[in-house]
């Protein structure tokens, strides 16, 4: 019984050891991307990171530097802050940063028969 009690211990305590020094892995930490692809992924030129618009003021941070309306971000002037973009003025052209590239809005087309029969039949009907 004792041997048992034992190895029983034994085998807990080397257990124990080998899961201590074991990493743990963090579940919200993002995959490893090797150095070509990180390459790839970065972004050329200013990135729109933030946007803040209050009665008072508008203001973006653009790779890093908070900016407000009419500053100048390196050779251009911030000329607006909207809610998803910065329109950035230069000597002699303007771009447009976007808070997310490839995001836009699009207008959302219903058929006008489906939409005038569902409200005539809502109308008939008590709730």
């Amino acid at each position: 019984m004792t041997r048992l009690l034992a190895w029983s211990l034994g085998a807990c305590l080397a257990g124990a050891a080998t899961a201590q020094t074991a990493p743990l892995s963090d579940p919200t930490r993002p995959p490893n991307i090797s150095f070509e692809m990180a390459g790839e992924a970065a972004v050329a030129g200013p990135q729109l990171q933030s946007v803040l618009i209050s009665p008072t003021r508008r203001a973006a941070v653009i790779s890093g530097k908070s900016v407000a309306l009419g500053g100048r971000f390196g050779d251009a002037t911030v000329e607006t802050i909207g809610e998803s973009a910065v329109v950035l003025r230069y000597a002699d052209r303007r771009e447009t940063l976007q808070l997310i590239p490839g995001l836009g809005k699009r207008e959302r087309r219903i058929a006008a028969a489906a939409s005038s029969g569902a409200a005539a039949g809502e109308k008939g009907t008590a709730r």
